[in-house]
């Protein structure tokens, strides 16, 4: 899948946004969304997993940019987009839509029980407690360094369980 970036005037962008956040999707996904149904086509479960992956994986790089440059709080939104993303990567190749953190949770939860791996779920606490540390800013800057390590792992976990074995 090739990327395509679009360029937007800000009010509209910002309108964009807002249109998405009320519904519960990243701008990302809900441009999908409505070019979908403007196309009166149904996304299929993979192209949605792939979608999901390339934006987790850019969400990551932009928080390896962030830490680089010292900007802590937003390497923790993006941390936990990344997760949260590659987490919604695994639902939408099983066919399932996840709109909220409780469905996150709940997924994990789950997904953590069939594979055996309690960790999984740790790994997915640590990333919400990046979300909130967005909004809060409590977290000092090397527990951020860290968490990010955990991060990475289960984005490496997750990615591991999209794989034909």
């Amino acid at each position: 899948m090739s990327s395509l970036e679009i360029v937007l005037p800000r009010r509209l962008r910002e309108r964009l946004e807002e249109e998405a956040e009320r519904v519960g999707l990243s701008a990302e996904e809900f441009v999908l969304k409505v070019v979908a149904e403007r196309f009166n086509r149904e996304v299929d479960p993979p192209e949605v997993a792939e979608v999901y992956v390339k934006l987790a994986e850019k969400y990551l790089r932009e928080a390896e940019d962030l830490l680089a440059g010292g900007d802590f709080v937003q390497a923790s939104e993006k941390l936990w987009g990344a997760a949260a993303l590659m987490v919604k990567a695994v639902a939408a190749a099983r066919g399932l839509l996840l709109r909220s953190h409780g469905d996150l949770f709940k997924f994990v939860k789950s997904l953590g029980d069939e594979i055996g791996d309690a960790e999984l779920r740790r790994l997915f606490a640590v990333a919400s407690a990046l979300h909130q540390n967005f909004y809060e800013s409590w977290l000092p800057p090397e527990v951020v360094k860290e968490y990010a390590q955990d991060v990475r792992q289960l984005i490496q976990k997750l990615k591991d369980l999209l794989r034909p074995p």
